[in-house]
């Protein structure tokens, strides 16, 4: 009877101790981004309180945010010095190639930063040219990964950065520290 007793007591530990483990505070969280991240439109980031800063989430294969962008820039022309845009990737679980699309900005934000706002209007314009879908889901349904990724290079990225820079895209497309952006960058805390 005692030893049982022992038994069921060692058990209860256990049990408690993994809840307690388990429920540790940030043991669910994604990691935390070392810098805050986003893409400022048309220059460099103001200095804290020299703009308004407003701040924009978009998938590059969103009909939305493809319908946003045109009315947001004419915002930032009307607006000049007074605005400042920076914008945050942000892809949508049911974009089908959203995280693609996002991965290959930040591959070419590493090539040379000038290169993201030609791509992501790229993105937005070949969703028009393209049977109103070009990349955003059903038109790929039938393709594996590796053929989307190889015709967003071919027919978006490289007209933006060149053929001489595509083995650096691809090389970027496939670094660890693109698919980390790509996951978790839009997550990280906004200072109010």
């Amino acid at each position: 009877m005692e030893a049982r007793h022992r038994v069921m007591s060692l058990l209860l530990v256990l049990v408690i101790g993994c809840c307690a483990w388990g429920c540790r505070p940030g043991a669910a969280q994604v990691p935390v981004p070392a810098r805050t991240d986003g893409f400022v439109y048309g220059g460099k980031a103001p200095a804290l309180g020299e703009t308004v800063v407003v701040e924009a989430y978009f998938d590059p294969v969103c009909p939305d945010s493809r319908d946003a962008w045109p009315e947001l820039k004419k915002a930032v022309e009307h607006y000049a010095s007074r605005v400042t845009v920076v914008v945050h990737l942000f892809p949508l679980p049911y974009h089908s190639n959203a995280f693609i699309s996002c991965r290959s900005i930040h591959a070419v934000n590493k090539i040379n930063p000038s290169f993201v706002y030609p791509l992501l209007e790229r993105f937005f314009k070949y969703q028009i040219i393209i049977d109103q879908e070009g990349y955003y889901n059903q038109p790929t349904y039938g393709k594996t990964r590796a053929t989307v990724d190889a015709e967003v290079a071919k027919n978006l990225v490289a007209p933006v950065i060149g053929e001489a820079n595509l083995a650096a895209y691809k090389a970027g497309f496939n670094d660890s520290k693109s698919d980390q952006a790509t996951r978790i960058s839009f997550k990280a805390p906004k200072k109010l």
